[in-house]
């Protein structure tokens, strides 16, 4: 059995152009929505990752249009579905018609078969939309009848949701809350920001132009496939995912009994996939420990089943993953030649 070819290393100026292709499209989106940099940065993220995001915040932060708004910079399809509880497999993936002209059935297809899709509110929607939404965004594939169609490609599922509205509400399966790269918290803007928003709120904006063809996105996740990981980070991903099972491990054992179930090995995949397209984000063709930190809490935060007793004492999950990325030791990089011609070397600080 012979090895794969190994990817050819990425060029730094190609690394550096892509990033600036990127910085443009912020720039464009930006035009339009105040603040939310961090949202916004973990969309490209997950643009070049071809990873599901999962946004959640109170109305009126400008969820969906920040999501709509990314997507009209981006020279490809788009379609947002509204989900309500009256809604059913076929308004999402397609249905066969019978044809009286023809005498057959044909398929016609949903709105699901987009490059980018927003699914607003998705905790509306009954479990036979969640199930179907499942196989779309983990096979990349929806089956009508007896037929299978693949999705576009890029395929990336871009949902809101509501934390304070329980009233015609579906928890979400655990199964497919796993099949989000990210978990986004929006909070209210600054004060600053929230001038800003009732400034524009009179004026008349200019469409979006595009800045980013379909082509040139799937170019670009090649490039974030070829980005160059140390085994030293992908080491300390894993270490932060399995320290969410086993807290003990990094000697916070007080944290096991608030805790029933830890982050999943997708957790790990996500981290480092994640790291390598926010490496590309930073204009870099390789990938740091700080990546992965920095990525830690949108792909942990999801992850995380709290225990009766951590329920009952209101155990922040946010405070737990904070305390677990704080006490796994971040490893030392050491970048090596100057002109970045050999990839970084990486040292692992001992814990105290």
């Amino acid at each position: 059995m012979t090895n794969p070819a190994p990817l050819t290393p990425l060029s730094p100026q190609a690394v550096t152009n892509a990033s600036a292709r990127l910085r443009t499209l912020l720039f464009e989106v930006k035009k339009v929505i105040v603040g939310q940099d961090l949202l916004l940065e973990r969309l490209l993220v997950a643009l070049l990752a071809r990873g599901h995001v999962l946004v959640e915040g109170v109305p009126g932060l400008a969820k969906t249009l920040a999501i709509k708004t990314t997507a009209d910079a981006i020279g490809a399809s788009f379609r947002r579905i509204q989900f309500t509880p009256d809604l059913v497999p076929a308004d999402l993936i397609g249905t066969r018609i019978y044809n009286q002209r023809d005498g057959a059935f044909e398929v016609e297809l949903g709105p699901v078969f987009a490059n980018l899709i927003l699914a607003d509110e998705i905790n509306r929607a009954p479990a036979k939309i969640q199930s179907a939404l499942l196989e779309a965004m983990q096979e990349r594939q929806a089956t009508i009848g007896l037929q299978t169609f693949r999705l576009p490609d890029p395929f990336l599922v871009l949902a809101t949701q509501n934390p304070i509205e329980s009233e015609g509400t579906y928890f979400l399966p655990e199964a497919q809350v796993d099949r989000f790269m990210f978990k986004v918290i929006v909070s209210y803007p600054s004060f600053h920001e929230e001038m800003t928003v009732v400034e524009r709120v009179s004026q008349s904006f200019a469409p979006v132009a595009v800045q980013l063809s379909a082509d040139e996105l799937r170019e670009l996740q090649t490039m974030a496939d070829g980005v160059y990981v140390h085994p030293s980070v992908m080491e300390y991903a894993v270490t932060l995912a399995r320290a969410t099972r086993d807290p003990a491990a990094v000697r916070l054992p007080e944290l096991s009994r608030a805790i029933t179930y830890g982050a999943s090995p997708r957790a790990s995949v996500n981290l480092i996939l994640g790291a390598k397209a926010l490496a590309i984000v930073r204009g870099r063709e390789y990938a740091l420990p700080e990546d992965v930190r920095d990525l830690a809490p949108e792909v942990l935060r999801h992850r995380i089943m709290l225990s009766y007793e951590g329920l009952a004492e209101e155990v922040k999950v946010e405070e737990l993953v904070g305390k677990l990325v704080a006490a796994v030791p971040l490893p030392r990089v050491h970048l090596g030649d100057p002109h970045g011609a050999a990839p970084p070397v990486v040292t692992r600080d001992e814990p105290a």
